[in-house]
């Protein structure tokens, strides 16, 4: 078999994904390594990761890295050649592999130091297992090889992903990268991933020998493995001693750099040679860590852990004491009940990272995690946060394999009834679960308000099983809408409701007595619904200690008082001030590593005269200002877009491609200014102009790191610039959106273009404009969110005012009609007369107003005005010319039923049915609205 100028010897693997051969080259009969993309018609994404593998593999000169020298074209795909050394996966060497100690120790020594050197160069593998270390059987040399999943970042932030779409190798990776520690991953990943392979090749197993995802998962997270000892005797004590190091769960607990490894093993190696195998050593004595890491660890937050831990377990229905100590345990629905547990505390205290605590329980209990966030600047878009987390739900579900998805479509369509499309019109994926449904009858506003309610309540409770407990985070609830706290109310407030924990966190400063969520949180007690409070508080000063002897490696926790009296004066105890306050230090130089001391040095009286800002917002911006320019202009048109957007929209905004947008990020993705959620931003950064088409439906997403940052990037846009930013961008989305993206994004768009109002000139624009508030004022009004959409009908009325109803007459009828519905169903009475006033003022027919009467006859009836209401119907009735008298005698009764028995003499059901249709516009409107039905 021939492959272009390569004659093929021999196919070392193949998987679904690629081939790797070894070939002779015709021309020099030089030995090659093959590896070929295993489609005919490989797909634009793994393109772009191919050359991502190569590019990174490239950059490496290393002596312990396979070398690639050429990337080439093949048909529709790619080939890597790649260095021949004769080796082979210690993964296929494993059953046959007899290595003694020695060997080992003189392998894993060279693969330390490799590690250390990949790591020097700011890559992180992220893929270390047996399968990716080759090694020349004869010469013992090896190799770390296949780069693909690698990271160029110094961290990256992992969102929590069902096991089976998670990057890595299962049985290897690291807590931290299973994205259920509430730890960024870093180099760090590698030495576990590492420790996982030295104590496969020294036992021949895997210290968690499992193949059910998600418990291997679990084990990862909360198992400590057998020592090497118990499994094998003759391995010594110090070196199972160093491979229990690096299988540390914490990444603070084990090996800080290669250097501190490879002396250690070294160790190891020397007390082999003097034939003590009991004797051991103190670990890591020059393990001194040369970078910058401030710990994920959360300090001072024991008991509020505690508390968050308990309340899971009393939702799961387990038993807390075997729980922690991460025994089996078993679920009894008896103890089982819905929960709220609200986390209060200002702006940075480390809330969302406090809930992030939960990953580990929920995975114990193969429980669902989803979060919301409600947006500073969004805060009037029904549901944002409840609905970002049941989509994330929802993708969640489309990860799972055919048969998977399959269960959940029929427990969801046995849940919903006809009445799917209902949570299709709130939660688009869902129909990517559900297929195409039919759509619902329309019922009146209250009707379809309870429909609503009742729907949503058995979608949720499909989630919410002893099999599967649901915690449900959302965020910054002090921006939630009102529609949002009245469904959480709902949610809640069912009677049966359990296995169901919602956290709920808030900045309890900009929370006032009179503030929606204060009555909303005293509605939930007065429901006898179960709410704990937990108010988080700055750290104090031996906290800041604590934190500063992990940071800088410093046993002398004494000599960091001074340091720590500094931040703390700064900071406030506010743990992200406090973690950007030694970013800086760090950036500027004014905290460093001495390589000669080996060592973290400072000088207090430099940091002092340095006058560093004790304003977290403006040492957000002083970040920002660094990046250049095209990176400045990029983050700030993301911060008005929200505090997660999509790269396609960003560069519709941007009014530049996606490849040039993405690469205005990269910079502030490098300095952690804001976080790829997934993996795909990876492919832009080796994708040229017609890749980079290719990858268009790719689905880029990132998030700003925090509010803080978010509003940093905002406030660099002039005041008196702003509502023209937000009036571009919404002509921009307008027009770059298609019909079927703007009916998904309508809040966003009309939010943008509502705040340039007093901006616009052309009435072509008011009356567009005023049209898509209708439709954003229809949505709202269906999911019930009834405030909003008086709000969005308003606007929508108030940009064509000036035009007037002659002009428009047919969008000034459906606006006003449509907000007098929302504003009944919302209880604004005051509004809902306006409303009213204006349709019967200004209707040029009876039939146009009689939707408005039916309004207003449903609003008194709510206000218990019944007689008002009964003479406004009997009003109405005499309009259309069938008038009904006001208090009509026995005489006219009986003239009544005697005129209706002789029209139906001779008259069966049947003959009822063929009747001819009416063609009486004013009668049919009687049939179609019951007016009399209403009184």
């Amino acid at each position: 078999m021939q492959i272009l100028d390569y004659q093929v010897l021999d196919v070392l693997y193949e998987s679904t994904h690629s081939k790797v051969y070894r070939v002779s080259d015709l021309a020099s009969s030089s030995s090659f390594i093959l590896k070929v993309l295993n489609q005919t018609y490989p797909l634009p994404e793994e393109i772009a990761r191919y050359r991502l593998e190569y590019d990174i593999t490239r950059r490496l000169k290393l002596k312990g890295a396979i070398q690639a020298y050429r990337l080439e074209q093949y048909h529709n795909t790619l080939l890597m050649v790649l260095e021949d050394f004769g080796a082979t996966s210690l993964k296929q060497l494993l059953p046959s592999l007899q290595l003694d100690l020695p060997e080992f120790l003189a392998i894993a020594i060279h693969l330390a130091e490799t590690l250390g050197q990949i790591h020097q160069q700011r890559i992180i593998h992220k893929d270390i297992n047996p399968s990716n270390i080759v090694m020349n059987p004869q010469t013992r040399q090896v190799k770390i090889i296949d780069f693909g999943l690698s990271s160029v970042l110094s961290q990256e932030k992992l969102t929590l992903c069902p096991p089976t779409v998670l990057e890595g190798t299962l049985a290897y990776i690291s807590p931290e990268q299973t994205g259920r520690m509430n730890r960024e991953v870093d180099y760090r990943t590698d030495f576990y991933s590492l420790g996982i392979t030295f104590y496969e090749l020294l036992t021949g197993q895997l210290p968690f020998p499992i193949l059910e995802p998600l418990e291997l998962v679990h084990s990862h997270i909360a198992k400590q493995p057998v020592s090497l000892q118990a499994v094998n005797s003759e391995i010594p004590l110090c070196l199972s001693n160093v491979v229990m190091k690096l299988l540390a769960k914490m990444p603070e607990d084990r090996y800080q750099n290669a250097i501190g490894l490879k002396f250690d093993l070294e160790r190891c190696l020397h007390i082999l040679q003097e034939s003590n195998p009991t004797r051991t050593f103190l670990l890591g004595e020059h393990d001194i860590c040369d970078r910058f890491v401030i710990p994920g660890k959360l300090y001072g937050r024991e008991q509020d852990i505690r508390l968050l831990l308990e309340a899971f377990d009393r939702v799961a229905g387990v038993d807390s004491t075997s729980a922690r100590a991460d025994q089996e345990v078993e679920t009894h629905s008896a103890l089982a009940r819905s929960e709220v547990m609200l986390v209060s505390g200002y702006s940075g205290i480390g809330k969302s990272a406090l809930v992030q605590e939960i990953y580990k329980p929920i995975t114990r209990q193969r429980g669902y995690f989803i979060s919301g966030k409600f947006d500073q600047f969004q805060r009037n878009i029904p549901y944002s946060a409840l609905i970002q987390a049941f989509r994330s739900l929802i993708r969640q579900l489309l990860t799972a394999g055919e048969s998977e998805i399959a269960l959940w479509r029929d427990k969801l369509l046995q849940a919903l009834g006809s009445n799917a499309q209902v949570m299709i019109d709130v939660i688009p994926e869902l129909g990517l679960v559900l297929g195409v449904q039919p759509p619902v009858v329309e019922l009146p506003p209250q009707e379809s308000q309870n429909r609503f309610n009742l729907v949503f309540q058995n979608f949720i409770t499909v989630f919410t099983q002893r099999e599967h407990p649901l915690v449900m985070f959302l965020d910054d609830l002090q921006w939630a809408d009102i529609a949002a706290l009245k469904l959480i109310q709902l949610l809640m407030g069912r009677s049966d409701s359990q296995y169901l924990l919602l956290i709920g966190a808030y900045r309890d400063n900009e929370v006032d007595a009179s503030h929606p969520l204060r009555t909303a949180i005293a509605a939930l007690i007065d429901m006898g619904i179960p709410t704990q409070a937990l108010t988080l508080t700055a750290l104090q000063h031996f906290h800041i200690q604590e934190l500063l002897k992990d940071t800088l490696h410093n046993p002398h926790i004494e000599s960091l008082s001074p340091l720590a009296e500094l931040i703390l004066e700064k900071t406030g105890g506010n743990p992200f001030f406090m973690n950007e306050f030694l970013k800086a230090l760090y950036t500027n130089g004014l905290l460093r590593f001495s390589p000669q001391h080996q060592q973290w040095q400072w000088d207090l009286e430099q940091i002092q005269a340095a006058q560093m800002t004790d304003n977290v917002v403006e040492l957000m911006t002083q970040n920002i200002q660094k990046l250049p320019e095209a990176s400045q202009q990029a983050l700030k048109l993301a911060a008005c877009i929200g505090n997660e957007f999509e790269l396609q929209t960003l560069a519709i905004v941007c009014e530049k491609s996606t490849l040039e947008v993405a690469k205005e990020l990269w910079e502030a993705v490098q300095v952690g200014l804001i976080l790829p959620q997934g993996k795909e931003y990876k492919l832009l950064q080796v994708a040229d102009t017609e890749l980079c088409t290719a990858l268009s439906e790719l689905n880029v997403t990132y998030r700003f790191r925090h509010d803080r940052v978010q509003q940093a990037a905002y406030s660099l846009i002039p005041l008196d610039q702003k509502h023209q930013v937000h009036l571009k961008i919404g002509q921009l989305l307008y027009h770059g959106l298609t019909p079927e993206q703007q009916e998904e994004q309508i809040f966003d768009l009309v939010n943008h273009l509502n705040q340039g109002l007093g901006l616009i000139q052309d009435d072509q624009l008011f009356c567009a404009i005023a049209q898509l508030n209708l439709n954003a004022g229809i949505k709202a009004k269906t999911a019930t969110a009834y405030d909003q959409a008086v709000d969005y009908l308003q606007q929508g009325i108030n940009c064509i005012r000036h035009a007037g109803w002659e002009q428009h007459y047919p969008l000034m009828l459906a606006l006003h009609q449509t907000a007098a519905e929302a504003a009944y169903l919302a209880g604004n009475f005051d509004q809902l007369d306006s409303f009213i006033d204006q349709v019967i003022h200004h209707g040029q027919n009876l039939l146009d107003q009689v939707p408005i009467y039916i309004t207003k006859i449903q609003a008194l009836l709510t206000q218990d005005r019944l007689v008002d209401a009964a003479r406004q119907g009997l009003e109405l009735l005499k309009l259309l010319g069938h008038p009904l008298p006001d208090a009509p005698s026995q005489v006219q009764i009986l003239l009544g039923l005697l005129n209706t028995k002789v029209t139906l003499m001779g008259k069966s059901v049947s003959d009822l049915v063929d009747l001819p249709k009416n063609r009486q516009l004013r009668s049919c409107s009687i049939l179609n609205k019951p007016i009399l039905s209403e009184v």
